[in-house]
């Protein structure tokens, strides 16, 4: 057998896949270069991006961090400011409970000011109503008025106008009142009283008994000399001059002149009374009585029965039967006043 003619043909200008790869470089590899590179373009864009996710999300986390922190500073803040606030409110309301206290003193205090004045003003009409009644002494019940009037204005409340009015009216008709000086008349009449026991009776003006002692000047004077100044002075006062051409005063027995001053001093005393009670006529009797046992019982040459008299006189020519006010509007007001307050 031909081994040519057994041998395949092969053809003239056939290639085996060695020589047809030594030929040229294959697409592939440029297809896998390309993938390779796009995939390395990939894995290099998808690193960046997740490097930069990465950054993203810790700048997120840091901030998240930093939020969390300046949350939990502020709710910090919130807390101490809540613990500031209800300390605070705890203070306030200590203060207001303490303002509650100051407020109920001050309106205690109040009360017992308005209290105390209401009592000076009740005692300031008392006064005034003691002395028109007892004393008759106007000038005193006006001024009591006037003191009770103006503790009122101090206060200045609108419950206290009545009485403020009432007190207006009666000072108005206090001052309309003729002046009569009641307390100096009383006291003229005390002072003619306290000097009744001074003054010099009549029978009191017979000779004196004295016989007035002389002094030795000189131990050599003369024994006569002396002795006949002594004599001349007892002599003396066995003689008296008395003029009979007016009525003789009125003589009265051995002990009765003490029963004279007391009866003198009584019609005093109920000349007073009477002055107290506005009893002009009894207050005019007395006064008349007294001037007539002055006149018949006491010496009319001592000055000082002299100025008992004309007191007497000018005493007795005052007018007292004056009517007085009762205060009644006052009263009554002050009385309203009260009421009104029990009753709150």
């Amino acid at each position: 057998m031909n081994p040519e003619k057994d041998s395949p043909s092969i053809p003239p200008h056939s290639e085996t896949p060695r020589s047809r790869r030594r030929s040229g470089p294959s697409p592939w590899i440029f297809v896998a270069i390309a993938a390779l590179a796009v995939a390395g373009w990939q894995w290099f864009d998808t690193r960046q991006k997740l490097t930069e996710m990465r950054s993203e999300i810790a700048q997120s986390i840091a901030e998240g961090n930093e939020e969390r922190g300046a949350q939990k500073q502020l709710r910090e803040q919130v807390e101490a400011m809540q613990a500031k606030l209800g300390a605070l409110d705890d203070k306030l309301g200590e203060f207001r409970s303490q303002g509650e206290a100051l407020q109920g003193l001050y309106q205690e205090m109040a009360r017992s000011r308005e209290e105390a004045t209401l009592i000076e003003v009740e005692q300031a009409i008392t006064l005034a109503g003691q002395q028109l009644q007892l004393a008759g002494n106007v000038p005193v019940a006006v001024l009591a008025l006037q003191t009770a009037d103006a503790r009122l204005a101090r206060l200045d409340r609108p419950q206290h106008l009545p009485l403020r009015k009432a007190l207006a009216k009666d000072l108005q008709r206090l001052n309309a009142i003729p002046f009569v000086d009641f307390p100096g008349l009383s006291l003229r009449l005390e002072q003619l009283l306290l000097g009744v026991d001074k003054l010099p009776l009549a029978s009191d003006g017979r000779p004196s008994a004295k016989v007035e002692k002389l002094a030795i000047a000189d131990d050599k004077a003369d024994w006569w000399q002396r002795t006949g100044q002594a004599l001349w002075q007892e002599l003396k006062g066995l003689v008296r001059i008395q003029r009979f051409d007016r009525e003789a005063p009125a003589l009265l027995a051995p002990g009765q002149d003490f029963f004279l001053r007391e009866n003198l001093k009584l019609r005093l005393l109920n000349a007073r009374l009477a002055l107290f009670a506005r009893d002009q006529a009894t207050f005019r009797n007395e006064l008349k009585v007294a001037q007539e046992w002055l006149g018949r019982y006491f010496d009319q040459g001592d000055k000082s029965v002299l100025s008992s008299q004309a007191m007497l006189r000018q005493i007795a020519s005052s007018d007292i039967n004056v009517e007085l006010p009762t205060l009644s509007d006052s009263q009554a007001a002050l009385r309203s006043l009260r009421s009104g307050k029990d009753k709150k």
